[in-house]
């Protein structure tokens, strides 16, 4: 069973090129418009990303030509 990785927004650069740390905070602070809410897990102040769920957030994204 492969473990779940959630990646604080500021270590994010550390494991993907993509997107910068201002786009996830842009993403988070519009998620419940655009559908990150499903890829934030807040843990007191803290945001992680859950990259499994990022990941199929962007394809979700890709196969509706960036519509939610």
């Amino acid at each position: 069973m492969q473990e779940r990785r959630l990646i604080p927004v500021p270590r994010w650069h550390k494991f993907h090129l993509w997107p910068s740390e201002a786009a996830l905070r842009y993403y988070i602070f519009n998620a419940e418009f655009n559908g990150f809410d499903k890829v934030v897990k807040r843990v007191g102040t803290r945001c992680l990303i859950d990259e499994e769920e990022f990941f199929k957030w962007v394809d979700q994204r890709s196969k509706n030509n960036g519509k939610i």
